[in-house]
């Protein structure tokens, strides 16, 4: 994937790694150079799976973020910054999604590298080539494809970056492992694909929320085994017609959500949320206008999972969730909940409490 050309320029020490100049090919194929690993980085997106493969030393070395995509997660937010106050001190950089990211801002802080989602990058068009003009590396990683060869592909870009390829490739040897094991069972199990309906809830009972087509939660149902109702409608995420998802009559329903949602009868999941409350709002999605014909609310096979665990390195927990949901007896071994804190127990300094995953 990269390869390491020394250079003269940069035989120098810093505290503890000798800076190399370095070669990496990114996630759209582009030939990028810098330093590595980096020592003034702005990470544009999953600031936490930077933290989780470069490891939380690797904050020490990032001097600008767009932080919103963590501040949504309020509560997991806090949890970070009463753990490590110096995260609330790194500069802001604004928002690519609502024309606030500021070019400006980001060359005034000097960086030797800015990591992007692929989505930011092809948002920002010709503010590229300002910010590269400036002399700042760009480098593109997604997750947001939920492709395990552009996961292992994004963390191995961050494990050179932030001087952690060794752990990065543990990473990403465990992230295959857990999706082999899924795809060899339902190749071996050559089982009827149950039809599948996703949403993010956080509109509540009354208006139907996002569903997703060939990305983030679609991509994941569609690799756990199950047949995406919403995929030939949507490409990557959109609404579907209530009557729509009627007609489809899924087997099963997964809502999403956050800590919190727009009304009193949204979706909730996550840090801090009792799994009573998540079951109690789960619940009450049955009683959506001609939901009570559809198959997955007639056999109480309706599930709901936390909206901030997908397109992350982290979400091979969720694709055992799905599995599961998909199929309980093939699966019934498997704990996504717990693979989902492990995760957090072995790579990162906080370990978050709440509902993740439920089902009624």
């Amino acid at each position: 994937m990269y390869k390491k050309l020394l250079s003269i320029a940069a035989l120098m020490f810093s505290a503890s790694t000798l800076a190399e100049i370095t070669t990496v090919t990114d996630v759209l194929g582009r030939d990028v150079t810098f330093d590595a690993p980096a020592k003034r980085a702005i990470v544009g997106f999953y600031p936490e799976d930077y933290m989780a493969i470069g490891t939380e030393a690797a904050y020490d070395n990032v001097v600008g973020m767009s932080k919103y995509i963590w501040q949504a997660r309020s509560a997991n937010w806090e949890l970070y910054v009463k753990h490590r106050p110096s995260l609330e001190d790194i500069p802001a950089i604004g928002r690519v999604d609502t024309n606030t990211f500021s070019v400006e801002k980001v060359i005034s802080l000097k960086p030797d590298l800015l990591m992007l989602a692929d989505w930011q990058y092809k948002a920002l068009g010709a503010e590229i080539a300002r910010i590269e003009s400036a002399g700042i590396p760009v480098i593109v990683v997604d997750y947001n494809a939920q492709t395990i060869e552009r996961h292992i592909h994004s963390t191995q870009l961050i494990g050179v970056i932030t001087g952690q390829e060794e752990r990065a490739e543990k990473i990403a040897g465990e992230y295959r492992r857990n999706i082999e094991l899924i795809n060899t069972r339902l190749a071996s199990a050559n089982l009827a694909k149950p039809k599948v309906y996703t949403e993010y809830g956080a509109a509540g009972i009354n208006e139907v929320g996002y569903t997703f087509g060939k990305n983030m939660w679609g991509a994941i149902a569609t690799m756990a085994g199950g047949d995406n109702i919403s995929a030939p409608y949507v490409e990557w995420w959109g609404k579907l017609n209530p009557e729509q998802i009627i007609a489809a009559n899924p087997d099963v329903i997964v809502l999403t959500g956050y800590e919190s949602g727009s009304v009193d009868d949204a979706m909730v999941m996550g840090q801090g949320v009792p799994e009573a409350l998540a079951r109690q709002r789960l619940a009450g999605f049955k009683n959506r206008l001609g939901w009570a014909s559809i198959s997955a609310v007639r056999n109480n096979r309706m599930y709901a999972a936390y909206h901030g665990a997908c397109r992350t390195i982290m979400d091979g927990a969720m694709f055992q969730f799905y599995a599961k949901a998909l199929y309980p007896e093939l699966f019934s071994d498997l704990n996504p909940e717990q693979a989902y804190l492990d995760f957090y127990h072995t790579y990162l300094p906080v370990t978050p409490e709440g509902t993740f995953v439920t089902q009624l």
